[in-house]
């Protein structure tokens, strides 16, 4: 079974998340900020790692950058999941080593769509 951690400080972010993950046959274990996550990566790289940007103590882009330059950080597959939708922050996730780039609100087809475009499905 594919691991998948979710990273995002709303709590009915990250349970949505996880029931669509979770119908996907994903393991998922949550983080609700970028340290947190980075910990939780360091025990255990995930397979994929769903990310929100704007997070308490560490954002998401602090923790991709953190992330990409850790001894098995280049592995996981990086897809943001945020509000933020303009293009300099889209190109400054997929410069900082993001895969594939989510709006919110998602629903299970987007998810399965973007999971499936960067072979995790």
């Amino acid at each position: 079974m594919k691991s998948c951690l979710v990273v995002d400080d709303s709590k009915v972010v990250r349970m949505v998340a996880r029931k669509i993950l979770e119908g996907l046959n994903f393991d998922i274990e949550e983080a609700e900020n970028g340290k947190i996550a980075m910990d939780a990566c360091l025990k255990r790289m995930p397979d994929v790692i769903l990310l929100d940007w704007n997070m308490p103590v560490m954002s998401g882009i602090e923790f991709l950058r953190v992330l990409r330059k850790s001894d098995g950080g280049q592995t996981p597959v990086v897809v943001f999941c945020t509000t933020e939708n303009d293009i300099a922050h889209i190109q400054e996730a997929i410069g900082a080593g993001a895969n594939e780039y989510i709006m919110k609100p998602f629903d299970s087809e987007i998810i399965e769509s973007k999971f499936s475009q960067v072979g995790l499905l």
